[in-house]
């Protein structure tokens, strides 16, 4: 079964916490969507990463790269009632499209995805 990986599961995979392995298990087949892997870098800016820096860290990640289309983009506009509560964002939101276009489950770190009814299998890593 494909795997999408969320913004959250990547960042355990970099800086070594918990549910890093799950995470290593699967990155060689894993995707992460465009949005995702843009809060990723950004993360890494926020830990005084260069442009270079960046580049070299997400070069490195095995996962291939999902674009947010026209489909995965509504979507996720459909799918804010059933995560609002969860406070889930935009980016989570499409991470979920993403999956549930491809019929994959997904890996995250984000407890507050635990017990969603969104169509895929979530996997909380720690």
């Amino acid at each position: 079964m494909t795997v999408v990986l969320d913004a959250s599961a990547v960042l355990a995979l970099l800086w070594g916490e918990p549910g890093a392995e799950a995470v290593e298990a699967v990155a060689d087949e894993a995707f992460i969507g465009a949005v995702n892997l843009a809060e990723v870098a950004a993360k890494l800016v926020d830990r005084g990463f260069d442009g270079d820096a960046v580049n070299e860290v997400l070069g490195q990640l095995s996962a291939g790269i999902l674009s947010v289309g026209a489909d995965e983009a509504l979507d996720s506009g459909l799918l804010r009632d059933v995560t609002r509560a969860a406070g889930l964002s935009l980016g989570d939101r499409l991470c979920l499209a993403g999956a549930r276009a491809r019929q994959a489950r997904v890996l995250t770190a984000d407890r507050a995805w635990a017990g969603l009814e969104v169509g895929v299998e979530i996997e909380v890593i720690r």
